[in-house]
């Protein structure tokens, strides 16, 4: 193949392979943002509020772990719609964790609003990347990779997780593991663990 065709075709895999660019300035939808067709409002029909998202400004409900999260996305932000971002607003008590966990579809940046946390991630030679944070400053982890984050401080902490996707997804390791379904001989021989400790780990994340 002459490099004259050549050049056109991996130019032309490039640019299909990259987000499109959005062919209007935004899209308000006129339908769930979950549908596969969204349609948009007419310009005129869309006013400021359509922008502003107020549930950001108190933490949710605590579990019992002492976690609290409260997520900002297209299903309840409809400003962000075809904008490929979203964010979600963590607090924690405590001494609590968000337990290790990957966003497949997004990279995320981690700000601590007030508090000390120990946030990290693993990349895919098992190196870990952590350390403690304060307020004021940001920690960027990368898509896909695990990541964890835990109050080290004397008091609850806050952190805001935004991303590059308005739907990164949420995949918990534990929960994967070991409220999937996954045949419970696989697990004993991949962790060592006997059947009656499998059958433990099973009933805490199955849902």
């Amino acid at each position: 193949m002459s490099l004259k065709i050549l050049i056109p075709i991996l130019i032309l895999t490039i640019a299909m392979a990259s987000d499109p660019d959005p062919l209007q300035d935004f899209c308000i939808p006129i339908s769930n943002p979950k549908s596969p067709n969204k349609l948009c409002k007419n310009s005129t029909a869309v006013t400021a509020n359509d922008f502003i998202f107020s549930g950001g400004k108190s933490c949710g409900s605590f579990s019992e772990s002492g976690f609290a999260t409260v997520s900002a996305n297209p299903s309840n932000f409809p400003g962000l719609n075809t904008l490929g971002m979203s964010f979600v607003r963590a607090d924690f008590k405590e001494g609590a964790i968000n337990p290790p966990h990957v966003h497949p579809r997004g990279a995320e940046m981690v700000y601590v609003v007030q508090g000390r946390v120990y946030v990290g991630f693993v990349d895919s030679a098992n190196r870990v990347y952590a350390k403690v944070i304060e307020e004021g400053e940001v920690m960027v982890i990368p898509r896909g990779l695990v990541h964890f984050q835990m109050n080290v401080g004397k008091r609850k902490a806050t952190v805001f997780g935004c991303f590059n996707s308005q739907n990164p997804g949420t995949q918990k390791m534990a929960a994967a593991i070991f409220g999937s379904g996954i045949k419970e001989e696989l697990l004993e021989k991949a962790f060592g663990l006997s059947s009656k400790e499998i059958r433990r780990m099973k009933r805490m994340f199955e849902s």
